[in-house]
């Protein structure tokens, strides 16, 4: 994986992705090897983990940053300052008489046996003295009814300015129908305040349902003060440290855009590392020969779980944020509170509970020795032989088995009756069916059978849980990257360049006409090309897609289906798909009109099918570590396991478990009952005896 300070090409691209615990570091050469590694997440600046990267490089690899071509980045930034509600003070200018559009949201409760209520709509995003009417009124067909009182707009713009808020939403009334009043209003308050930013429901969100519309472009005003500092600082700081190549962030549908367009449109960064690890379970899948998988990223906070048929991950038109509607196209992933650092401890019915808190890095679990004392799924691996507490992180970070032991003892063991060991096992079980049932929300209800589909673990705690969750699901295969721990990081190398435009188009189906859609595309076409020019993105370069939301007509929900330029009649093409979509994903569908609610172009450029560029090599270093006790599910007391080095591993190599595989990136448990055997591309593929 590694090479030599004097054998790194004057060509390098660097991945980095943030997690909740660590910071995972790809930096690939082009025709060459790859350096791979961990760093613990700074939590209180996030940017100084990915700056102390690039110093890493330099001091053990002899990377030159000056000869870094790409530097790709997924962060957390966005994400986080919603769910621990640290984004920006913001306001928001509505329509007059919808004010409240925000608060009084859908009607629905998700809490229905509460006996306390509490909002279950974003109301802290714009509390109401924040939020202002302003007189104007656009029609449901773009018509001006009520002229923009500019006067007004200005008026609550200076309240709000006053009242300390950083950014200002902007939603009118069927402003994706006409903008001009949005347009206008943002003209006045960056004359009259040039600092405050700006989030227009237009840019942000052009399509009907106002509750929606409102929620995303408030978020992107919410998050955008953040990101943009952290941005800002982040390039800054690369600059300093001699990186020249401009930064890229992933966002949330699994494309990149630039660090400028990032911090325009930072809404779209809510899946921004998760989204990362699709990318490369799905080449991992590929090379493996695997169609259909499913992807698990188990990281030290959290586990992202994602599902991918015939080779393409699922995208949703809308996601959620802390249970809130994002109307932002993104790869559909499930994220749970379940990771290494999981804290375990024992609620006040005398059960045992796992998660969602979590210990972090800072000060982490109790074997890190940092202080912590809470025992963690982390510290429970250890009481079980299953982590090597000298070859953490590649020996980065040198654990303390006897604090894990005693964590586990104290607070868990001793007052459940237990052993040590039983009540680590009882910690990964616990946690384990958390996992599993995550993985059936993306599967099972979405109407698709997992034991059909191969599991693709990755994160640094992933090959951990791999074979028990595959034996809780009835899954009877597993394909393990080769850098399963990183394999975010690697997935931003992997990514294309892409910006998705879309636009309202309110017409029926049957009532389709060819030269309004052309034109209608060209607008977005044209927008899309602006953005992929700032990329640096060569025209012979781009492919282009289009697709459209289709309803039934006074249907609330909408279906994407894939547009055929090349179909003469697009309209019955679209009506038809729509059906079988409809029946596919409802279980039922009826030929009642059909409505087009938008239209929607995607522009991509680059991308990789592959994580490494280089054929698979195995290093000549023994290929058995040694021999290590454990103890597993299933059997009466601890069991003999052969230690393996994953990087000396052989194209070809059979082995059987119990068994662990160490790598610099993660620990890969295979319990009794599996097999292993190394692919070609280098892929480790675990496979369910008797299956």
């Amino acid at each position: 994986m590694a090479s030599s300070p004097s054998s790194v090409s004057a060509r390098l691209e660097i991945g980095v992705d943030i997690g909740g615990t660590f910071t995972d570091v790809v930096c690939r050469e082009a025709g060459g090897a790859m350096h791979v590694f961990k760093l613990p997440t700074t939590r209180g600046d996030p940017s100084d983990a990915v700056i102390r990267s690039v110093a890493e490089l330099r001091e053990r690899q002899g990377v030159d940053p000056a000869a870094v071509t790409r530097f790709a980045h997924g962060t957390t930034v966005a994400t986080n300052a919603v769910l621990e509600r640290k984004g920006a003070r913001i306001g928001l200018l509505t329509t007059e008489g919808f004010r409240d559009v925000i608060e009084i949201a859908r009607q629905l409760r998700m809490q229905v046996y509460k006996v306390i209520l509490e909002p279950e709509a974003p109301v802290f995003l714009a509390p109401r003295r924040f939020r202002k009417e302003v007189r104007e009124r656009i029609g449901a067909a773009g018509e001006i009814v009520t002229p923009l009182d500019e006067a007004c707009v200005l008026a609550a713009a200076d309240e709000l300015v006053a009242a300390g808020v950083e950014a200002i939403a902007i939603c009118f009334l069927f402003s994706f129908r006409n903008a001009a009043h949005e347009i206008r209003a943002a003209e006045l308050i960056r004359a009259r305040h040039p600092g405050i930013m700006l989030s227009l429901s237009h840019e942000v969100d052009p399509a009907f349902r106002e509750y929606e519309r409102t929620v995303v472009t408030a978020f992107d005003a919410y998050v955008k003060p953040r990101v943009d500092t952290y941005l800002a600082r982040l390039e800054e700081g690369l600059s300093q440290a001699g990186v020249g190549a401009p930064l890229q962030v992933m966002q949330s549908r699994g494309g990149l855009a630039s660090s400028r367009t990032a911090r325009d449109r930072p809404v779209r960064l809510f899946l921004s590392g998760p989204a990362a690890g699709v990318i490369g379970g799905q080449i991992v899948g590929a090379s493996a020969g695997v169609d259909d998988l499913i992807t698990i990223d188990i990281g030290g906070t959290s586990a992202d779980i994602a599902l991918i048929s015939r080779r393409k991950p699922l995208l949703r038109a809308q996601g959620s944020i802390t249970g809130y509607p994002v109307r932002v196209a993104m790869v559909d992933v499930n994220a749970i509170g379940a990771g290494g650092g999981s804290i375990a401890k024992i609620d006040a019915s005398g059960g045992l509970r796992v998660g969602p808190d979590s210990a972090g890095s800072e000060p982490g679990p109790a074997c890190y020795g940092r202080g912590g004392t809470e025992p963690t799924t982390t510290d429970a691996s250890i009481v079980l032989g299953w982590l090597d507490p000298d070859y953490f992180a590649g020996g980065r970070l040198k654990l303390l088995a006897d604090k894990a032991r005693e964590a586990v003892a104290e607070k868990i063991a001793k007052p459940l009756g237990m052993t040590p060991e039983q009540a680590a096992l009882g910690i990964h079980r616990v946690l384990n069916a958390q996992m599993a049932e995550g993985i059936r929300l993306v599967s099972v209800r979405q109407g698709v059978d997992p034991r059909k589909y191969a599991l693709v673990p990755l994160g640094g705690a992933g090959g951990i849980h791999a074979t028990a969750l595959a034996r809780e699901l009835g899954i009877s295969r597993i394909v393990v990257p080769r850098i399963p721990g990183v394999l975010a990081a690697a997935g931003l190398l992997a990514a294309p360049i892409e910006h998705e435009v879309s636009a309202d188009f309110g017409i029926l189906t049957d009532q389709l006409d060819r030269a309004a859609l052309d034109a209608k595309l060209a607008e977005l076409d044209a927008k899309a090309s602006v953005l992929m020019k700032a990329e640096n993105a060569a025209p012979g370069e781009v492919t282009v897609s289009y697709s459209a939301d289709l309803c039934y007509v006074g249907q609330s929900y909408n279906l994407e289906i894939p547009i055929d330029l090349d179909e003469a009649d697009i309209g019955t093409r679209l009506y038809r798909d729509f059906l079988a979509a409809h029946d596919r994903v409802y279980g039922h569908s009826v030929e009642n009109p059909v409505r087009i609610v938008a239209l929607r172009s995607v522009h991509r450029a680059g991308g990789s099918e592959t994580i490494e560029e280089m054929r698979f090599a195995p290093t000549d270093e023994p290929v058995e570590i040694g021999h290590r006790d454990i103890v597993v599910t299933g059997e009466a007391g601890p069991v003999r396991a052969v230690v393996y080095r994953r990087e000396a591993l052989p194209e070809g190599f059979r082995f059987e478990g119990p068994a662990l595989v160490q790598q610099t990136d993660t620990t890969t448990l295979i319990e009794p009952g599996w097999s292993g055997l190394v692919d070609a591309a280098g892929n480790l593929v675990l496979t369910r005896k008797g299956a």
